[in-house]
């Protein structure tokens, strides 16, 4: 068979990546009692509180690609099992903020937190230069998918 040469390499083992990535999750999520998408809601909610952005249930609706009633089915669930707490936002109490729950970070972080302990300590081994080379790879790589996002065999919306 024919080397693919180094693009094609690289293509094949970022897949192989998010697949092993995609079975993780779902493994850590059917432990848990969750759907896929429960797992993506209480990622996009922590990012946001990292990015010290106000987590809504219309800005969990846009990360995740749902409409106002699968929001509300995700956000429900959720707070059943006691992952996300709903509070009213003390300087607009007509707005509801959302948070994860200790109990829901101690979960992930026991789950994960050997993992990302390990991808931690990888990336802190490279030099300046090696992870400039990662990040911006990491990032360009992002913004292709995303213009793939809605391509030609996905439904609009």
């Amino acid at each position: 068979m024919d080397d693919p040469g180094p693009g094609l390499r690289t293509v094949h083992q970022l897949r192989a990546l998010t697949v092993e990535l995609d079975l993780l999750a779902a493994s850590f999520a059917q432990r848990h009692g969750l759907h896929p998408t429960d797992l993506r809601a209480l990622i996009a909610l922590l990012d946001a509180a990292r990015a010290e952005v106000p987590a809504t249930p219309g800005l969990l609706g846009r990360e995740l690609g749902i409409n106002s009633a699968g929001t509300t089915a995700v956000l429900d669930r959720l707070e059943r099992l006691g992952h996300v707490r709903r509070a009213r936002d003390p300087h607009d109490r007509r707005r509801v903020l959302l948070e994860v729950t200790e109990r829901a970070v101690a979960l992930g972080q026991g789950f994960f937190g050997p993992l990302i302990g390990e991808a931690v300590a990888l990336v802190d081994g490279l030099s300046a230069v090696e992870r400039a080379a990662v990040e911006g790879f990491l990032s360009t790589m992002r913004e292709i998918v995303a213009r793939h996002a809605d391509g030609p065999d996905r439904p609009a919306g």
